[in-house]
């Protein structure tokens, strides 16, 4: 586990791909496609297939223009992700970073890892699923297995994006081929499809439906997805090539995204021509749906291909939930780990659940546990959407790419509708757990939960709006006005703090006191007391830790005096952090050196990380001695 070096989104692929290094036209605008459609099977995964095979066995072609709705706001949000990613060089979860306090910015990064890892069981289940109704594998062992697809997630990142790339499409193709020829042996009245083009809801049930249908079509870990994707593509900086590859890029989505649309219109085209033409309404569930397909449509086919589309749909998504994972922890937290080792958490986190509710409540809780891992996903979309938007209006980051008001008015409408439908799902969500609650105490955890995204969505919403960017901008660069810089040279620092622990590390923060210092300078010789005594009665401990721990310090006060320094003693006791902060105040310092360990990780956890958590506590400049 380590910081990147580089800042930059999926540092291993950054600008990997140059479009400009192919000689013929064809091959370089062919470059540029590719990002959209890693995107695209998240549209199509095994979360969307409840509610389309709902949709079509329910009410037949009625919603297809729901699906088609849905589709036309997922490629407008989308378009607006790979814009942001083009033109700033960052991905939604860095410029959330960059934007957002730090507060809000890990409780979004907890929401996207919940997120990822809702769309990951969705995966997982759609998979075993699939397993179970082609090969007749356990439900169990079906999902166990899916553990072993982390292999081939390596493979393919060892052979490059194009490779991953292809590998995706040739997935879509699958699944699409699966479900023309489903469509073929269905033969569904294509008069009744373009009727369901036409805009009506027929009653309430039919209104839930469509509320199902969009909250489950745009996804948001995608969002994050697409902003970094577009970044594997090297392009010029001017604007001709800036504004060519945007054009690319949304042609590129917009093919990507109405394949995901012909799937799942062909899903729910073949519930409507099998099951509602038959009487069959209430099919919902992917096992009835496989049962019934061979004895309606008399061709024994027909079954197994659902069952391959199925598991082609669960391994595409499965490969791009990784992806994102990668990304919202490097942009939030910028941590990056193993893609090994990320791809087991995000697998183990899906896992894990699956094998609980299967062990415990058995396989008929398989589709409840889909609708779940969608009202999960229902949850964190505003949290992705709406700073998307807040990002691509901002003139000063965007400059001539800013998006105008036609599309910015389309973005805060499609934002709306969803953020509203989401609210109601998870509304109503909330209430039929509140009635099921058995204690006041889960009530309680339910209602602050429900409050707490509300408080959390006014913030994200009208933070950019009403109060300034955080003055640091990691690669953004603000306006730097020189004149106040002049006469910097001449000033110097009065009083020096420098937190010592008696290890050889003290030497390189004295040496660097000294080159930071001078002649007039005041050093706060500081030093906390770690003993059990101390952290119990604090100042008034007289162990044998303490007195010599003062005895030490009055060696460096005196070596320091001997230099022709001005020095001054000060111990503090118990916690460490708290009091280094405390001391640094009571002297009135303007600055801070502190030594490095060069320990991570674990060690950090372990021994505490003081500088991380000092320089939270004051509001001077720290100095790290190497």
């Amino acid at each position: 586990m380590s910081h990147p070096v580089s800042d930059k989104s999926l540092a291993d692929v950054h600008e990997s791909i140059d479009p400009q290094q192919s000689k013929k036209r064809w091959r370089r605008v062919a470059a540029f496609f590719g990002p959209a459609y890693l995107v695209s099977v998240g549209y199509m995964d095994p979360g969307n297939w409840a509610t389309d095979l709902a949709g079509g066995s329910q009410f037949g072609y009625t919603l297809i223009w729901v699906l088609l709705m849905s589709n036309l706001m997922a490629l407008l949000l989308q378009s607006l992700a790979a814009r942001l990613g083009i033109v700033q060089g960052r991905d939604l979860a860095q410029c959330n970073r960059e934007t957002y306090p730090q507060s809000v910015n890990f409780i979004l990064y907890l929401l996207a890892e919940i997120a990822i890892a809702a769309c990951d069981l969705a995966e997982v289940l759609g998979m075993a699923i699939g397993l179970n109704l082609l090969l007749g594998i356990p439900l169990l062992w079906g999902v166990s297995l899916t553990l072993f697809d982390t292999l081939l997630l390596l493979y393919l990142q060892r052979l490059g994006m194009r490779k991953m790339e292809a590998f995706i499409i040739t997935l879509v193709i699958i699944i699409g081929g699966c479900f023309l020829v489903e469509i073929f042996l269905a033969k569904p009245d294509f008069a009744d499809v373009a009727n369901g083009f036409i805009p009506r809801l027929p009653n309430s049930a039919a209104l839930y439906i469509a509320i199902g249908i969009i909250g489950a079509t745009v996804m948001p870990h995608n969002l994050y997805l697409h902003s970094a994707l577009v970044q594997t593509r090297k392009i010029d900086r001017d604007e001709k090539s800036v504004r060519k590859a945007i054009k690319l890029n949304v042609l590129d989505s917009t093919i990507a995204l109405n394949a995901a649309f012909f799937v799942n219109a062909a899903i729910l085209i073949l519930a409507a021509a099998v099951f509602y033409r038959t009487g069959n309404h209430e099919v919902a569930a992917m096992k009835d749906a496989h049962k019934l397909l061979a004895p309606l449509l008399g061709n024994q086919w027909a079954p197994h291909l659902f069952a391959i589309a199925l598991i082609a749909a669960g391994q595409s998504s499965t490969v791009t939930g990784t992806l994102a994972g990668q990304i919202v922890m490097e942009g939030y937290l910028r941590l990056r780990i193993n893609p090994w080792a990320r791809r087991i958490l995000t697998r183990l986190l899906a896992i894990v659940p699956a094998v609980l509710v299967i062990l415990i409540m058995g396989e008929e809780m398989v589709d409840e546990m889909l609708v779940f891992s969608q009202v999960l996903l229902s949850m964190q979309l505003a949290f992705a959407i709406i700073p998307l938007i807040h990002f691509v209006s901002d003139k000063k980051k965007m400059g001539t790419f800013t998006i105008n008001i036609a599309t910015k008015i389309a973005a805060w409408v499609i934002a709306a509708i969803i953020v509203v439908l989401n609210l109601k799902l998870v509304y109503e969500t909330a209430l039929t757990w509140l009635q099921q609650a058995e204690t006041s105490v889960i009530r309680t955890l339910i209602i602050a939960g429900e409050t707490g995204l509300v408080i959390l969505l006014v913030v994200t919403i009208l933070y950019p709006l009403i109060l300034k960017r955080r003055a640091t901008h990691i690669g953004v660069h603000n306006d730097i006005l020189f004149d106040d810089l002049k006469g910097a040279g001449q000033q110097s620092f009065k009083k020096i703090a420098l937190a010592l622990d008696y290890s050889k590390d003290d030497k390189n923060v004295i040496r660097y006191a000294f080159q930071l210092g001078d002649a007039h300078t005041e050093f706060v010789m500081i030093h906390i007391v770690e003993s059990a005594s101390a952290k119990l009665i604090g100042a008034e401990s007289e162990d044998y830790e303490t007195r010599e721990d003062r005895k030490a310090l009055m060696e460096y006060v005196r070596f320091f005096e001997q230099e022709g320094k001005k020095a001054i003693p000060a111990l503090g006791y118990r916690n460490r952090t708290v009091e280094i902060a405390r001391l640094v105040k009571e002297h009135g310092a303007d600055l801070l050196i502190v030594g490095s360990h060069g320990h991570a990780g674990v060690k950090d956890f372990v021994l505490g990380e003081t500088i991380n958590r000092v320089r939270h506590l004051i509001d001077i400049p720290i100095f790290i001695a190497r």
